[in-house]
């Protein structure tokens, strides 16, 4: 590559940019501004791939809207009675608070689509819970937190797929079922690793909770256990789009936290929607970035460079994912995951689609090794959510994680090379790849 190309200088520049501390999203769009004014191109195009891809692509609605539902969630008492409700489950087990951990994490996964919406919502709760009374470490509670919120990108909804089937035009709704069993997979694992460290260290056991008390307690936690049953009700019987169920999601969070369980404050849902606008504009501007970038790759042919290089590699199916795996892995230590998504995935699908990889086993399989990124130093960012909000060292919090990174990469090998555990149950809806 021509180091003095405009193409090259952009890198260059977005680069710097980045390190400077500037958003990747302006970064991006700065990057590629100086691209097509070196090539001779009308900057105005950039402009235009903004206006059109932010407001032709419909889908694009369902991201804010499922963070307005996890931050309503979490600010009213939704969250408090679930996790109550998990703790009748598998609390009274050796580590039965860390295994509610992961169960709440399975359950709040079914209606946020956001890790980082967990962490910092149910994630804060647990880790107060965990720590009082100095049942558990705070770095352990840390690291468990952080990697029982990978899950909630993976069981549908989710945020991350959303923006892949963006950048794929894979379906949304395969996508969402395709992402059932490898998340449920993953949280099984982690609940294996949690059992056995229990038995290990002798982790303390909780209370029993009282028998008469299980049907209050349920039927308490009914309404916000009903919400996944409503929202993938809605997408795989037709009656609403995904973008639809998320505004349904949101509507029908903010009914049961105000008429039902009268828990949400005037000031809390204004901090809600305060919150959820922040995290959507900051979303927005990198999706917008990478729709300008993508421009600017595209005239430079690079999809299509990529996949005549990787051709002469004469590379089966299966050594390309483990090659884009490995190359994911190597980014999500240093890159911001919807980034990853936005910028080097759309590359690689070109090559996916040659070979006859199916783009919804692509699209699952890319998305939750983008999830461990989440908590793979040294970017991590859960890492560094939950060093804030334990005060724990990030050093042990790192040292904790890495059991679960080991079943999580195990998980990952699985999805990967075993295609049925990702396709089988959007066969069993009718899927045809």
């Amino acid at each position: 590559m021509n180091l003095t190309s405009p193409f090259s200088i952009s890198i260059v520049v977005i680069t710097i940019l980045a390190f400077l501390g500037l958003p990747i999203g302006l970064a991006m769009i700065s990057g590629s501004i100086l691209y097509l004014y070196m090539a001779g191109l009308d900057m105005g195009t950039a402009a235009e791939q903004f206006l059109n891809g932010m407001y032709s692509n419909y889908v694009i609605l369902a991201v804010p809207l499922f963070i307005l539902a996890a931050e309503i969630m979490n600010s009213g008492s939704m969250t408090e009675r679930l996790l109550r409700f998990c703790n009748v489950l598998v609390g009274r087990f050796r580590g039965g608070l860390a295994q509610v951990n992961i169960v709440q994490s399975i359950i709040f996964a079914g209606m946020s689509g956001s890790a980082i919406a967990d962490a910092a919502g149910s994630g804060r709760m647990m880790q107060n819970m965990m720590t009082r009374e100095g049942r558990y470490t705070p770095s352990y509670a840390a690291a468990l937190t952080a990697v029982t919120a990978v899950v909630g990108p993976i069981i549908p909804p989710s945020i991350p797929l959303v923006i892949y089937a963006l950048v794929s035009d894979a379906s949304i709704g395969y996508l969402f079922l395709a992402g059932v069993v490898p998340g449920l997979l993953m949280s099984f694992m982690q609940m294996g690793q949690v059992a056995w460290t229990a038995r290990r260290n002798n982790f303390p056991v909780e209370e029993a909770v009282p028998m008469r008390d299980i049907p209050l307690i349920t039927w308490r936690a009914l309404p916000a256990l009903f919400m996944p049953i409503l929202l993938l009700g809605c997408i795989y019987t037709g009656i609403t789009t995904p973008t639809e169920a998320a505004a349904l999601a949101a509507f029908y969070a903010l009914v049961i936290s105000i008429v039902f369980y009268r828990s949400l404050t005037f000031r809390e849902g204004y901090n809600a929607l305060l919150v959820s606008t922040k995290t959507s504009a900051s979303i927005g501007m990198l999706i917008a970035g990478s729709l300008v970038f993508n421009y600017v790759v595209t005239v430079e042919n690079i999809p299509d460079s990529l996949r005549v290089i990787l051709t002469a590699w004469d590379l089966t199916p299966v050594q390309f994912l483990l090659l884009v795996n490995v190359i994911l892995l190597l980014l999500g230590c240093v890159l911001e995951g919807t980034a990853i998504l936005l910028i080097i995935v759309p590359v690689f699908i070109p090559t996916a689609q040659a070979l006859g990889i199916d783009m919804v086993h692509f699209g699952v399989m890319v998305v939750v090794n983008i999830m461990l990124g989440l908590v793979t130093p040294p970017y991590g960012l859960l890492l560094f959510i939950m060093t804030n909000i334990s005060g724990a060292p990030i050093k042990d919090i790192i040292r904790d994680c890495l059991p679960f990174l080991f079943w999580m990469v195990v998980c990952l090998g699985l999805i990967t090379f075993i295609p049925d555990l990702v396709l089988w149950l959007p066969r069993m809806a009718g899927y045809a790849g």
